[in-house]
């Protein structure tokens, strides 16, 4: 769960709820700068599935006793953790390999960039073993998607690994939505014929964020999602789970408009 903190309290958002956000900033994606997206419907697809591991984990959450609200998807336990992001990729095989692959390589990148050495050993052994299996996972969607002709070209290296980090670019743009971060930089998202930081940065109108360079094909995106609206702390996790089956719903409005603004 994502939890957005605001001056009416608590908006948690689940996981899926945030990557549907992802999801409407790829189809949203494009221009001459920023090229094509390819295959089109298989990456959005797979931007808005990325969280796929965590639909029924966001349906029964873990309670954190520092906060008395459910764990933010930053405070989940290893183990929890890593068993979500083996389902995920899995169970989207019966939809779609190269979605399956994208969302198996984003859990890689997550783990891949972590310093092990700084871990108990128990950990980073549960790590290691975790990328060695999804790596496994990834060449064996690679070789059924090149021995496809209908799906060859996408399965070409620098393809597939500029449509991951497209997948890593809208999680990010999403968690700086959903979570109104005032600034912030999306690094290294591609572009048509290399890779550029974007620069984020919060808009004068509540619920926008300013994107420069942009890399949207029109003027402005709005996008949404769901999210429920917690008051309070509670007690315990039976507490929190009935006070999220009691909670109302909101659909989060989100903008971004261009740094600097188009002139009226």
């Amino acid at each position: 769960m994502l939890i957005r903190e605001d001056d009416r309290g608590v908006l948690v958002i689940g996981q899926p709820s945030h990557a549907w956000v992802s999801g409407q900033l790829a189809r949203a994606w494009g221009n001459e700068r920023f090229g094509r997206v390819e295959p089109f419907e298989e990456v959005c697809l797979a931007a808005e599935q990325h969280d796929v591991g965590w639909a029924g984990r966001d349906l029964e959450p873990i309670y954190n006793p520092e906060t008395g609200l459910p764990r933010s998807f930053v405070q989940m336990p290893l183990d929890v953790h890593l068993e979500l992001w083996r389902e995920g990729p899995r169970s989207l095989l019966s939809q779609s390999r190269y979605a399956a692959l994208l969302v198996s390589l984003h859990g890689w990148r997550l783990y891949e960039r972590r310093d092990l050495s700084k871990l108990p050993p128990a950990e980073a052994d549960a790590i290691r073993s975790f990328l060695a299996t999804q790596r496994s996972f990834q060449q064996g969607l690679i070789a059924s998607l090149r021995a496809d002709p209908t799906s060859a070209v996408g399965a070409e290296d620098g393809l597939v690994e500029r449509n991951s980090l497209l997948i890593w670019t809208w999680d990010y743009l999403s968690l700086a939505l959903c979570l109104d971060w005032p600034s912030a930089t999306a690094e290294s998202a591609p572009t048509a014929e290399g890779q550029v930081d974007l620069n984020l940065m919060r808009g004068p109108e509540p619920h926008t964020l300013r994107v420069e360079p942009w890399p949207f094909a029109t003027a402005s995106v709005s996008v949404h999602c769901e999210g429920q609206r917690l008051r309070g702390r509670f007690e315990g996790e039976e507490q929190m789970r009935q006070g999220l089956e009691r909670a109302a719903w909101e659909t989060l409005s989100l903008h971004l408009e261009p740094h600097p603004p188009a002139p009226a």
